[in-house]
C-alpha cells in the first residue's frame, strides 16, 4: 500500500457509526437492539416538504446555480433570523450549505491556521475534533460540568485563551448533553470574544428544539455576524431531514465569500430542488414540526424519570435537543465498557461518553429518538441488566 497524505492521516470517522455496526450485527443474528445511540428522527420529513422538492425536479430544477444558493432562499433565511434573533443579515452574509456539518470545516479551514488554537466544548460534538485535527489546529478542550447541568463556563473559556488561540466553539442546545446555555453566558461569551478579537463559531442546529423551561440565546444578537460571530444551522434535527443534507451558515461577508469559494471548489452547488424544499420548510405549515418538538418533550421526561429510577444511573434534565447524558460511574465501569455491557446483554444501544472527548468519562449518550413504546421497553431492559451488576 502507498503511503497516504499527512492530512489523510489526520482524518477521523464518527465513533458513532462504529457501534452502529455492532449493533446491526447483533440485529442480523436476531437479537432486538433498541437504538438510542444516533441522532436520526424517527419521525419522515413532512410531507408538504418532500412534495416541494418533487414539484421542484419536475420542473426541472436540477442544474447548477449560485454557489451562494438561490436568492430566494437566502432572503427566506433572512427572513427567518430577523423573527427568531431579531436582526435581518446583509445577503451577502448568507450561505446556503450541504448540511451544517461541512459549515464547521469550511469555517476552520477559512480562518484558522495550522498550529493555532480552539476553544470546543468537552464533551462535544466530535466533528469539532475531528475537524480541527484534519486542519493541523489545536483544540483546547473546556470540560463541560454535571455540577453546572453541562453549560459551557464562560469564565473557563477565558482561562483557556492563550496568544495562539483563534476561535472559540459554542453549541447551544448542546450535543451530547442537552444542556442550554443562558443569556448571561452567551453575553459573557461573546464579550470574551470580542474582547480578544476572537471569532466565535455558534453551532446552532438544535435552536429549534428548546423544551418550555429553556430559553434558546443567540451570540449573533451582539454584532449581527459581521464581526466577530458566525452562527450555522442546519434542517437535519428539526425537520427530520437528516440525508437532504442542507444547512445555512451566516458570518462576516468576508469569510462567507471565501467559504462559499472553498464549497464551489469542493460541491459546486447545493442541488436547488433541495434548496426548494428548504424554503418549503421555513415557510410551510409548522404543525407536524411542532407536535415532533412535543412528541420529543414527553419523550425526554421518560427518559429522565426513567434512569433517575434506576439504581447506579442519574441524570440531569436537559433543555433542548434529544439527548440525555446519564452518569453511570457509580456502576464502576468505563463508558465503553458500560455501552458493551448494555448491548450485549440488554439489547440497547447508547453511546460512551468518551465518544464525545475525554470529560466524558463516567458517562453515556442516549438519544430518544425512538417511540414511547421503545423507550419503556429500554428503561426495563437497563433495569434488568443493572441488577445483575454487583456495586
Amino acid at each position: 500500500m502507498k503511503k497516504l497524505s499527512k492530512i489523510a492521516s489526520r482524518i477521523d470517522g464518527q465513533p458513532m457509526f462504529k457501534l452502529l455496526e455492532k449493533a446491526q450485527k447483533l440485529e442480523k443474528e436476531g437479537k432486538k437492539i433498541i437504538h438510542f445511540e444516533i441522532g436520526d428522527p424517527d419521525f419522515a420529513t413532512p410531507k408538504n416538504i418532500s412534495d416541494a422538492a418533487i414539484n421542484a425536479i419536475k420542473n426541472e430544477n436540477t442544474h447548477y446555480v449560485s454557489s451562494f444558493g438561490l436568492t430566494e432562499f437566502r432572503e427566506k433565511i433572512c427572513e427567518a433570523t430577523q423573527k427568531s434573533r431579531g436582526f435581518r443579515p446583509d445577503l451577502d452574509q448568507v450561505l446556503i450549505t450541504p448540511g451544517a456539518n461541512i459549515a464547521i470545516f469550511y469555517a476552520i479551514s477559512c480562518i484558522v491556521n495550522p498550529g493555532e488554537e480552539i476553544i470546543v466544548p468537552d464533551p462535544g460534538f466530535p466533528t469539532y475534533y475531528s475537524t480541527i485535527k484534519m486542519c493541523d489546529a489545536i483544540p483546547k478542550r473546556v470540560p463541560l460540568l454535571e455540577s453546572n447541568n453541562f453549560r459551557m463556563n464562560p469564565k473557563d473559556i477565558e482561562n483557556s485563551i492563550t496568544e495562539k488561540t483563534r476561535m472559540i466553539i459554542i453549541n447551544s442546545p448542546q450535543n451530547p448533553t442537552g444542556s442550554v446555555m443562558t443569556e448571561e453566558e452567551i453575553k459573557m461569551t461573546y464579550e470574551i470574544a470580542k474582547k480578544h478579537q476572537l471569532f466565535l463559531y455558534s453551532d446552532e442546529i438544535y435552536a429549534r428544539m428548546i423544551y418550555k423551561d429553556s430559553v434558546f440565546n443567540s451570540p449573533s444578537i451582539f454584532d449581527k455576524c459581521q464581526e466577530h460571530t458566525i452562527i450555522s444551522n442546519g434542517f437535519s434535527k428539526a425537520f427530520a431531514m437528516t440525508g437532504w443534507r442542507l444547512g445555512a451558515v451566516i458570518g462576516p461577508s468576508y469569510i462567507i465569500e471565501k467559504m462559499r469559494l472553498l464549497l464551489e471548489t469542493t460541491s459546486s452547488c447545493v442541488p436547488p430542488f433541495i434548496q426548494k424544499a428548504g424554503i418549503e420548510a421555513i415557510e410551510g405549515d409548522q404543525t407536524l414540526q411542532k407536535k415532533m418538538y412535543e412528541e420529543y418533550e414527553i419523550r425526554r421526561d421518560l427518559v429522565v424519570n426513567g434512569i433517575n429510577s434506576i439504581s447506579g444511573l442519574s441524570c440531569v434534565v436537559p433543555g433542548g435537543a434529544f439527548y440525555v447524558f446519564v452518569n453511570i460511574r457509580k456502576t464502576g465501569m468505563t463508558s465503553e465498557e458500560f455501552c458493551d455491557y448494555l448491548l450485549e446483554d440488554s439489547g440497547v444501544a447508547m453511546l460512551p461518553g468518551t465518544s464525545f472527548g475525554q470529560f466524558g468519562e463516567g458517562f453515556v449518550r442516549i438519544c430518544y429518538a425512538v417511540g414511547q413504546n421503545d423507550i419503556n421497553d429500554a428503561m426495563q431492559r437497563i433495569k434488568i441488566s443493572i441488577n445483575k451488576l454487583n456495586f
